[in-house]
């Protein structure tokens, strides 16, 4: 906790472990512990190799250790969700015991508590004595809503309030003579069954994704050494300007692309706690007057059609940032993105006027490298013409105002006028390079182009957010299925008790639910159909539509009674639902793997080596 940088994924890592520890402060810290020790020995090898194979390249290096931290945060977010993996494992043993102890003592507080102490999973245990303790207070309702809160999965979620809802009405027996409560359980150990199997296939399809995309950027300096020693022609390319503008273009796409394979495997375990009431961006807009005064000006007014939209795409995606936390981020990034631009540029200029005073000068070959001698040779000759280019630099010198100066310069006393003759072409061309490396003004009008789009990061992401949670939406409204199936049969629910079940499970429609619910009071059916013209897709419009009819027409088990007729259908739909969400994902996630990789071979090195291998052939052809 002392350490300034492990604090940061150590408080992160806490966070999250807490929901599953419920005031076990001990293994809370023995895990946070356990994750950070791992993601160190993942990592301090790592930066030492980095080191190593990019020394030479600085800024390369830079950028790379910057982007550890990144790895460092997935790493450890994945460690945290295979702790929620297991624990839903242990929940699906749970529920099989838990149906032996309910056959034996019939009372679900009971059975729950037995089957707490019989079992060998610390984790579901503790979280299903907290439900026991809940069942027993006072007030079981009000508990029952604080737990919902902080419960590590949505089937924790549901199995204490069935088991609420059976304890408070009774259980009974179902057609086929099985108890409710059990059928129930079985209902739900089904739900846990499919989303196992879901995020077992999403974590074997995106095991290899990550490393392949970012396996380019310490690919780069190896490739980099391999060109330059077997083609020497390409070392203008790899040690000038043009070579570290692609290397930043391959880190950059390595950056996105890994960004949105992280987003695109999340596999709906538990989310991240973030602070969403006073986060970075809301201190800043109200410290920062003028930055706030920007914000104002930017932002939709209310009522316009761009607020509409900009609020309407920010529920879509699940986003619960506010709309000015996103002109902070639009803002911030827009004028980040310009300087770092700017600087780019500027560096990219000096790199070639460095390339141009420290590379050897001598006529390059096909194939092979310099000898000792030879290369000696070709030092010596840099050094005396850095002379003349210091004294030139920045005039426009014609090639006999070259020679004249040549012949006065100490470095060149003694050589005859062929030798003179030879060089000054040679030093004309570099005093023409050298006089154009400066920020020109089409950089600056690429740095605002780069700045704009740097302003729209923030919109682009919210909108490949919302393209996720529609591969998710069929997936949620069978779970909605799954939840009405389980309390159509529990007498005295209601509409509003559904509505308000499946409010609680909600992600993707949980606004349009929970506006449904306030409005309830005032008419049911006016509710419900101002929800139906807010939804558009049809599964759950049909849903809607029952709930419609069990308001003032039937009961709600005869309004859903196809569901439990056709509930193998349902079952294999599911699972077909899952497998074309992992085949989409899958096609997605390796465009967006291999596109780093692919960038790396052709940008990096074939299309150098291609098209700087026929311009040496062509001048070798010339001078022949």
């Amino acid at each position: 906790l002392k350490t300034p940088i492990l604090r940061i994924y150590l408080l992160k890592a806490r966070r999250r472990l807490e929901i599953n520890n419920i005031d076990d402060e001990f293994t809370t810290r023995l895990q946070s512990a356990k994750i950070i020790t791992q993601a160190l020995a993942l990592i301090i090898p790592l930066t030492i190799a980095i080191v190593y194979i990019t020394h030479t390249n600085i800024l390369l290096m830079f950028i790379i250790l910057i982007f550890e931290l990144y790895i460092i945060d997935s790493f450890t977010d994945a460690r945290v969700n295979k702790i929620d993996d297991a624990l839903l494992l242990q929940q699906v043993d749970f529920f099989a015991q838990m149906r032996h102890s309910y056959h034996e003592v019939n009372m679900v507080a009971e059975a729950i508590y037995q089957t707490a102490q019989d079992s060998e999973h610390i984790e579901v245990s503790r979280q299903a004595e907290e439900i026991y303790n809940i069942l027993n207070s006072a007030d079981p309702e009000t508990e029952l809503e604080k737990y919902y809160d902080v419960a590590p999965n949505n089937y924790l979620k549901e199995f204490a309030g069935i088991s609420y809802l059976t304890q408070e009405f009774g259980d009974r027996k179902v057609d086929d003579g099985t108890s409710l409560y059990l059928k129930n359980l079985e209902n739900i150990s089904q739900e846990m069954q499919l989303e196992i199997l879901k995020r077992d296939k999403l974590n074997y399809v995106f095991q290899s994704l990550s490393l392949i995309a970012i396996a380019p950027t310490i690919m780069l300096e190896p490739l980099k050494k391999w060109a330059i020693s077997n083609f020497s022609f390409t070392k203008a390319f790899y040690n000038g300007s043009k070579g570290m503008l692609v290397q930043v273009i391959i880190m950059i796409a390595t950056i996105v692309c890994y960004g949105l394979i992280r987003k695109l495997k999340d596999n709906g375990s538990t989310k991240i706690v973030q602070n969403s009431q006073n986060p970075w961006q809301e201190k800043l807009y109200n410290k920062v007057k003028p930055l706030r005064d920007l914000v104002i000006l930017l932002m939709p007014a209310k009522n316009t059609k761009d607020r509409r939209k900009l609020e309407r795409t920010l529920k879509d995606a699940g986003s619960h940032k506010k709309i000015r936390w996103i002109y902070v981020d639009k803002i911030l990034l827009c004028l980040v993105v310009f300087i770092v631009s700017i600087i780019f540029f500027s560096v990219l200029h000096k790199v070639e006027v460095h390339y141009i005073y420290t590379e050897p000068t001598t006529t390059y070959n096909l194939i092979g490298d310099m000898g000792e001698k030879e290369e000696q040779r070709a030092r010596e000759m840099t050094q005396r013409q850095n002379v003349i280019l210091n004294e030139l630099r920045g005039k426009k010198a014609t090639l006999s105002d070259i020679k004249k100066t040549m012949e006065k310069s100490k470095a060149y006393k003694g050589f005859s006028s062929s030798q003179i003759d030879s060089e000054a072409p040679k030093i004309q061309e570099k005093l023409k390079t050298i006089n154009k490396e400066y920020l020109k003004w089409f950089e600056v009008l690429l740095a605002i182009m780069f700045a704009l789009v740097g302003y729209y990061v923030p919109n682009l992401l919210l909108l490949f957010e919302k393209k996720m949670r529609i591969l998710e939406m069929e997936d949620e409204v069978m779970s909605y299925q799954t939840i009405i199936m389980m309390l159509m049969r529990i007498e005295r629910v209601d509409v509003e008790m559904i509505l308000e079940w499946l409010e609680r499970y909600a992600d993707i429609f949980k606004e349009q639910i929970g506006k449904c619910l306030n409005n309830y009071e005032s008419g049911a059916w006016e509710a419900l159909e101002e929800m139906k013209e807010e939804v558009t897709y049809e599964p759950f419009l049909r849903i809607i539509e029952s709930l419609q009819t069990s308001v003032e027409k039937v009961p709600i088990r005869e309004a859903f009674e196809e569901l439990d007729s056709d509930k193998d259908y349902y079952k294999d739909k599911r699972k077909e639902t899952n497998d074309r969400l992992i085949t989409r994902k899958s096609m997605i996630g390796k465009v967006l793997g291999f596109a780093p990789m692919i960038i790396a071979f052709v940008g990096y090195l074939i299309v150098p080596l291609v098209l700087i291998g026929l311009k040496s052939m062509m001048s070798s052809f010339e001078a022949m």
